[in-house]
């Protein structure tokens, strides 16, 4: 698969990712409640799982889900096209 993570968007995976992980183990935890008893506890792995794929995307410039739904935001070297050679002219 080739890269389809850049810019803006892999600057916000990398930071939404690790928050999301952090709030994620804070709540599983026990150092954060985000709704109580099971709820809480879905909802806190669901947090931990979707910033893990954040950060993974971010690290590895790779996501299926772009590349699925067609979007591409890398700008990576950019291949040089080729001119066609000059053939001289008759005067």
């Amino acid at each position: 698969m080739e890269k389809n993570v850049g810019g803006y968007d892999r600057i916000a995976r990398a930071i939404l990712g690790p928050v999301l992980i952090i709030v994620g183990a804070a709540a599983l935890a026990g150092f954060l409640t985000i709704a109580a008893g099971t709820l809480g506890l879905v909802i806190a792995g669901a947090l931990l799982l979707v910033g893990a794929v954040l950060a993974t995307t971010a690290v590895t410039q790779k996501c299926p889900l772009n590349d699925a739904l067609g979007f591409n935001t890398y700008k990576g070297e950019m291949k040089a096209e080729t001119e066609a050679p000059v053939e001289p002219r008759m005067q």
